[in-house]
């Protein structure tokens, strides 16, 4: 990885990505941005089929962007590196074909909020507390805290974290929906390997294939899982047999029924 700040990690077929940076609060800037993108790819080139997300440190999962980076931004780079790049890697972490689990071992706010909400299973220590603080500081959600997470959540509650400043502690958040299993603090990694233990016992195909149609219920990524799904199927006939055979004969095909 190019970014030591984040860390990614592959034990056989569990990979997991920590956010090295608890003396920034775990917060995200532009080459945070880049390694979480990086890492997306290679998690989808590996043998991995389940992956875990979590911060260091104890105290935040993720603060969300790094002000002193965006801050500084004039509003066209803030609009076309920041937010754009952003939204890119985030997109890539909730359209992961494995299964994500997201650890909140310390408070998600901001865009640790949208962070954890790309996540398939959210599991909270205790002791955190979730929201959105953005327009307290005169900005939007703006890495789909507004999209993703009105889908996944509800356009209600994003509401009400967004435009009236609620902050919710983990029991608070449990009852909402918003995550899905709140554990004694420290033991939220323990209960994601179990968590990962039980998706290794399935079907990988299968759990790869059902998560790509959740996401296309959703509007998550419909257009990719139709093209991926369909090309799947074109993939294994005997026309491509033929019509690959052709081309490499220089001669017309001759398609079956």
């Amino acid at each position: 990885m190019s970014d030591p700040r984040l860390e990614l990690s592959i034990d056989g077929q569990i990979a997991r990505i920590t956010l090295r940076r608890p003396e920034k609060l775990n917060a995200i800037d532009e080459d945070m941005i880049d390694a979480v993108l990086q890492s997306c790819r290679i998690i989808e080139r590996s043998e991995a089929r389940v992956a875990i997300v979590t911060g260091e440190g104890g105290k935040s999962f993720c603060a969300g962007g790094d002000i002193e980076a965006w801050s500084s931004l004039d509003a066209e780079t803030f609009s076309r590196r920041w937010l754009r790049d952003g939204h890119g890697a985030f997109d890539a972490l909730a359209r992961l074909t494995v299964p994500l689990i997201a650890v909140l071992n310390g408070h998600a706010l901001g865009g640790g909020l949208e962070l954890a909400a790309c996540a398939d299973l959210r599991i909270a220590e205790e002791h955190v507390k979730i929201g959105q603080p953005e327009p307290g500081l005169g900005i939007i959600p703006g890495w789909s805290g507004t999209q993703r997470a009105s889908r996944r959540f509800g356009s209600q509650l994003v509401r009400r974290m967004a435009l009236f400043g609620e902050v919710y502690t983990a029991q608070e958040a449990l009852a909402l929906g918003l995550v899905d299993q709140v554990v004694a603090t420290g033991e939220g990694a323990a209960t994601a390997e179990a968590a990962a233990a039980r998706v290794l016992k399935r079907s990988p195909r299968a759990t790869e294939l059902t998560k790509m149609l959740i996401n296309a219920a959703e509007g998550e990524e419909s257009e990719r899982v139709l093209e991926v799904l369909a090309g799947a199927v074109a993939a294994d006939s005997k026309d491509l047999t033929e019509g690959l055979s052709a081309y490499k004969q220089k001669r017309p095909a001759r398609f079956g029924n």
